[in-house]
């Protein structure tokens, strides 16, 4: 899994932003055994294709904003939509501390989202790759734990 996490974030950043490595975090030790309990894989999956499916328009959306400060609501939307997704993945796990950590980031994210301040830091690419790399990685550290 943690090739498959290393490769949503180096292959999905989009918009001419630099990739942002891996998701880090601490080594789970079901990872050291072998990867991920079952439970824990199939809520890993789907922290994966919620991550695939929502990085490329956010940081599209981050993109355009740079440009186009009138875009700022389409920014706060997709963020606020990736933290869904990240709700929606993990809402469901058998495994209580991915679900707790699921909750945990998706309200990081939505509040992120509301964020007018936040967003107004975000004036160059450099600001760009930033969100995307080292803010997005801490803001996503809670679930990645598990599956990175």
């Amino acid at each position: 899994m943690r090739r498959t996490m290393t490769a949503l974030i180096a292959g999905g950043l989009l918009a001419g932003t630099a990739a942002c490595g891996s998701l880090g975090g601490a080594t789970p030790v079901s990872t050291l055994t072998g990867g991920p309990e079952p439970a824990a894989k199939v809520s890993c999956e789907a922290v994966g294709d919620a991550y695939t499916k929502n990085i490329g328009p956010f940081a599209e959306a981050l993109t355009k904003m740079v440009a186009d400060r009138r875009t700022v609501k389409v920014a706060q939307q997709k963020l606020d939509a990736f933290g869904a997704a990240i709700r929606t993945a993990t809402a469901d796990s058998a495994d209580l501390e991915i679900r707790a950590d699921g909750k945990q980031t998706a309200d990081r994210l939505h509040a992120k989202s509301a964020d007018a301040k936040w967003f107004g830091t975000i004036r160059t690419a450099e600001d760009v790759n930033t969100a995307l790399g080292p803010t997005l990685k801490e803001w996503l550290a809670p679930v990645t734990n598990h599956c990175s």
